[in-house]
């Protein structure tokens, strides 16, 4: 999160305000996809503060639909009455043909859905990305970290050459 996605108060006026950092890790992502998330008021207040965790987040099938569980949004501490459960299914919103596609993804193939982010977009919404992501083994791993060393080495030998 950069010092231009907080206002002077401490929330995230527009940006990231939670990011599942080790899912590019364990997990090769194949494709993503924005989804809108249902959330109360406390919630949304809670996420302006960038409090949330995505870690052990996923998302998954219930009655048809798309919802995001396991995400950690902890209580608003701001004096608002109404509490809610910090850890509960989260309704994702999506078109029927995106949910289908996911949903298809995922049992052909074997494939995970996992949450990535979640953000505020221009308007103000709370919006998650979802990733279509095939799990990594230790190897793949080890390959992709190296890979990314040498290329970040490369930019460095490039810039001091020229």
């Amino acid at each position: 999160m950069s010092k231009s996605d907080k206002t002077k108060s401490g929330l995230i006026a527009h940006g990231i305000a939670s990011q599942n950092r080790k899912a590019r890790h364990d997990y090769t992502i194949r494709e993503t996809m924005e989804a809108g998330i249902v959330l109360k008021g406390p919630e949304v207040k809670s996420l302006r503060h960038g409090r949330a965790t995505l870690t052990e987040a996923w998302a998954g099938e219930r009655d048809g639909e798309l919802w995001l569980f396991n995400c950690y949004i902890p209580e608003y501490q701001g004096g608002v009455l109404s509490r809610f459960e910090p850890r509960a299914p989260r309704k994702l919103l999506l078109h029927t043909k995106q949910v289908n596609q996911m949903l298809g993804a995922v049992q052909r193939e074997g494939a995970t859905l996992v949450p990535l982010d979640i953000h505020f977009n221009d308007r103000g919404m709370a919006k998650v990305l979802l990733g279509v992501a095939e799990g990594r083994k230790k190897a793949d791993k080890r390959a992709a970290i190296a890979e990314r060393d040498w290329a970040r080495d490369k930019a460095r030998l490039l810039r001091a050459r020229g």
